[in-house]
């Protein structure tokens, strides 16, 4: 056991697409306190969430498992989830404090954490008095759209910054701790005060994806916005120039916690749950088909022992869990499906057959609903905010696998699409029919088999048989 553990600090954003900052390759300087910092470390660009929904997603990051394996599809099926040892068990029992400030979302509560600063939501937080009360009722006033104008409150209203003072508060100088700091943003309603609102002017944002067909689930998506908020795309511009603001607002507020923490002993991940179309194929936040642009998160890694370089490798969120196990110096659960990352953050030897797929779930199950259905929503949306993860759009069971340039996605009904995103990042031509693709679709469906046997759940374990398991929970090398 060792006898100088690691802090460890999990910084998360909220529906934070991987690719807007300027390290990223992103035009406009967004976040440059955070790139400098992962600069310092491992940075993981090609890092991808297990299914692009809230819960499920943060399920993956507590319990290291798919959501076909934890059971969680759904963000209303929080409380069903199916699990091993998580990431609280493995540090409760190394004797982390354990604090957590921000917004939950998940299967643990309150009285699972030694301190616990929440939950803010992304319209309320849980000081919601004065002046924080009135900045709440302005939230819920502009309906989860952009806000046109500057926010007539203060920057210390806004939950970043209140998120990040129940943090620096809880750290009371208990070693080694856990402090998980869970911001609501860049996750809707899209505003920020000023100096933010008019950081990034609307006609100094890169062009778009132009609004495409992408099937029934997006253009039910997109009516569903419209009957919502009649001409919503007309204001893409102010939406994206808000969202990139919210970035550089959650920068400066990173750069306080950062520095009010110190790095001494502590390992820094920042990570998010799923990303946004931020206006590309003429749709906003999430809710229709696995697109890079939902599906792709940023990753990094910065602490001791952590080499800095980017990383190339095809890493989950799921890996997180079993990654925090060997840095610790715990065993990984039993049941666990991600893999641990600590060699390659280390510079160490590993396969890189094991780093040169990746794998997504989509789904709430059954058959995909068509266009011309109209199933029930969660919400009533004539009259209340419309939740745009609602049964058409993510009806049916669809996975996707990603490997060097190729991606390939297959549903239920045995729809297939390729697609090369060297030649086209959008995703917009689909080759699955292509002849002339027909190699790579063929390597990609086998090793999309590939890993759909690995993430079969391993639970319950029985006296009677002990799988065999890597160290690391690596499958590979594989030929």
């Amino acid at each position: 056991m060792s006898v100088s553990r690691p802090n460890i600090v999990l910084l998360m954003t909220d529906q934070h697409r991987q690719g807007y900052s300027r390290a990223a390759g992103f035009p406009l300087d967004t976040m440059p306190f955070l790139d400098a910092f992962a600069g310092t470390g491992a940075r993981l660009p090609n890092a991808y969430t297990t299914a692009p929904v809230c819960v499920p997603a943060r399920t993956s990051l507590l319990s290291g498992r798919w959501p076909s394996a934890h059971r969680v599809r759904q963000n209303h099926a929080n409380g069903q989830v199916t699990r091993g040892a998580d990431l609280l068990d493995v540090l409760r029992s190394a004797d982390y404090a354990l604090h957590f400030a921000g917004k939950p979302h998940m299967y643990r509560t309150a009285s699972d954490f030694d301190t616990y600063a929440g939950p803010y939501w992304h319209e309320s937080g849980p000081d919601d008095i004065g002046q924080n009360a009135d900045f709440s009722a302005w939230l819920r006033s502009i309906d989860h759209g952009p806000a046109l104008e500057p926010t007539p409150f203060p920057l210390e209203c806004q939950f970043p910054y209140r998120i990040v003072n129940d943090a620096v508060a809880a750290v009371d100088g208990r070693n080694p701790f856990f402090l998980w700091v869970s911001l609501p943003e860049p996750h809707n309603p899209y505003q920020v005060p000023e100096p933010y609102f008019s950081l990034f002017a609307e006609d100094e944002l890169p062009p778009r994806v132009d609004p495409v067909d992408k099937g029934d689930a997006a253009q039910w998506l997109r009516d569903l916005v419209e009957h919502k908020r009649p001409g919503f795309d007309l204001l893409w511009r102010r939406y994206r120039a808000n969202y990139c603001g919210m970035l550089r607002l959650i920068d400066d507020q990173m750069r306080r916690l950062v520095e009010a923490l110190g790095t001494d002993n502590t390992i820094f991940f920042f990570v998010s749950d799923h990303g946004d179309y931020v206006g590309d194929y003429g749709l906003q936040r999430k809710g229709a088909g696995l697109p890079e642009a939902l599906v792709r998160i940023p990753f990094f890694a910065v602490g001791p022992g952590i080499v800095a370089a980017e990383r190339s490798e095809f890493v989950s969120l799921a890996d997180l869990l079993p990654t925090i196990c060997e840095l610790v110096d715990e065993p990984i659960p039993d049941g666990v499906q991600g893999r641990g990352l600590a060699p390659l953050l280390r510079g160490a030897e590993f396969p890189p057959a094991e780093f040169d797929s990746i794998y997504v779930e989509g789904g709430f199950g059954g058959l995909p609903y068509t266009a011309d259905e109209r199933p029930p929503l969660h919400f009533d949306y004539a009259t209340r905010t419309y939740d745009e993860l609602n049964s058409m759009t993510q009806s049916g069971t669809t996975r996707m696998v990603r490997m060097a340039d190729w991606k390939l996605i297959y549903d239920v009904l045995g729809r297939g699409e390729l697609y090369d995103l060297r030649a086209d990042p959008a995703e917009l031509h689909n080759r699955w029919d292509d002849p002339a693709a027909a190699q790579p679709r063929a390597m990609l469906t086998e090793r999309l088999l590939r890993w759909c046997l690995r993430v079969s759940d391993d639970l319950p374990r029985t006296p009677q048989y002990v799988p065999k398991q890597d160290p690391h929970n690596w499958y590979a090398p594989y030929q």
